[in-house]
């Protein structure tokens, strides 16, 4: 199989002995163990960088023009630097165009681009593909710019570019997660502060699976949607006695002391990010002593949670919980992501894998989906991997 930069010099026609400026990044997929729908109110949540990454080659053009190829599509796209916008039509590669748009916000010397795209992080499944996008081509334009540019500059550059580019606000967290990741560690990530501590999970022996349901996301955006306003709603009621807090600060007490004054769908939707927050929290104790089954009890409530209270989850991705409890050698399962479909984790041992994929013969004989069972493991930060035609040529391939 081709490498990328080989892929990349045969589409744009360039040579090995002269191929101007060469830059190959790549950044992580992520998942989250507990948390995801409270980090737009600054919440806590428990993630990890996947070992699923996309990587972008990236070469200067003596035009202002921006090209992009997709290898694993076959799709090209192209825009020029004065009509760099955002096209529904262009899909993946408008997280490229953000980044370069956020180069030029910010006032760098942004002239043509050649890019080439490659990926293997699950599509649509709530595993931060888009981000990966973004933070790769960030990483291949700051090593151009300005090797010396932080992380924590590069996700401001992004974020604020982010608003007027997709004309919406957006969090921050899968780009601190792609950044600040470590091999082998899971993050404690702070949403309100941005920043990360790294926690070594004590689950020597045990696989992490992604399971994709397969089930068809259709409408989601317009349910999560009505929850962040129940959210909104919800603490602007208890923010009242408490000013300037968030959910995160409230304890389960504080909701069942406001039953009379919070509406019974915004209290349980903000039920689920007070106790989440918790969870996180405990979880960080539990690692520490090691007590692997107070851990998965957190997780199989926060499931429950997620089903009773926020109301994100669906018969199928219950099915594939709900088994996963039958089976000797599994730690714990929930659904991970936005919800509505996608997919679950299970932290099992190995020795329980084939009876684990015997299971789901039986999820595909009653649902009708064939589910896709992924690996994964915790692993690095986004990088630059490759350099060629500079004064320093490095590479690590």
């Amino acid at each position: 199989m081709k490498d990328i930069q080989s892929i990349h010099r045969e589409e744009y026609d360039t040579s090995p002995d002269n191929p101007g400026p060469l830059i190959v990044s790549e950044a992580p997929g992520r998942m989250h163990f507990f948390g995801e729908h409270g980090e737009a109110d600054g919440g806590l949540l428990l993630s990890m960088a996947i070992d699923r990454t996309i990587r972008v080659a990236m070469g200067s053009r003596k035009d202002s023009s921006l090209r992009f190829f997709a290898t694993d599509l076959g799709e090209r796209k192209r825009t020029t630097l004065i009509n760099l916008k955002y096209k529904r039509e262009d899909r993946w590669a408008n997280f490229i165009k953000l980044a370069v748009h956020s180069f030029i916000e910010r006032g760098y010397p942004v002239k043509g681009f050649n890019f080439t795209l490659a990926g293997e992080i699950p599509q649509q499944v709530g595993l931060a593909s888009s981000s990966a996008i973004e933070v790769a081509a960030a990483t291949a334009l700051r090593d151009y710019f300005e090797p010396e540019m932080t992380d924590e500059t590069l996700i401001s550059l992004l974020k604020d570019a982010s608003t007027g580019f997709f004309g919406r606000a957006e969090s921050s967290v899968d780009r601190l997660v792609a950044l600040k990741a470590k091999e082998g560690l899971f993050m404690v990530v702070d949403a309100r502060s941005m920043t990360v501590r790294h926690i070594d999970p004590p689950l020597a022996g045990y696989r992490i699976l992604l399971t994709d349901s397969r089930v068809p996301r259709l409408g989601v955006e317009s349910e999560l949607k009505q929850r962040r306003g129940d959210l909104r709603r919800g603490l602007d009621i208890l923010s009242k006695t408490r000013p300037g807090a968030s959910l995160r600060d409230f304890e389960t007490e504080d909701l069942m002391e406001s039953m009379g004054a919070l509406p019974e769908q915004i209290r349980r939707r903000s039920l689920h990010i007070v106790q989440e927050s918790r969870r996180v929290r405990d979880t960080e104790e539990y690692f520490r002593k090691g007590d692997l089954p107070a851990f998965a009890k957190l997780v199989y409530h926060s499931h429950e949670s997620l089903r009773d209270l926020y109301e994100v989850s669906c018969p199928e991705i219950d099915w594939l919980v709900k088994r996963t409890q039958e089976i000797d050698g599994v730690l714990c399962s929930r659904i991970t992501g936005l919800g509505f479909g996608g997919c679950t984790y299970t932290i099992i041992a190995a020795d329980a894998l084939g009876e684990y994929r015997r299971r789901l013969e039986d999820y595909e004989r009653i649902f009708g989906f064939k589910p896709i069972i992924h690996e994964v493991s915790a692993a690095g930060a986004a990088r630059v991997i490759l350099r060629e035609g500079s004064d320093a040529d490095t590479s690590d391939e």
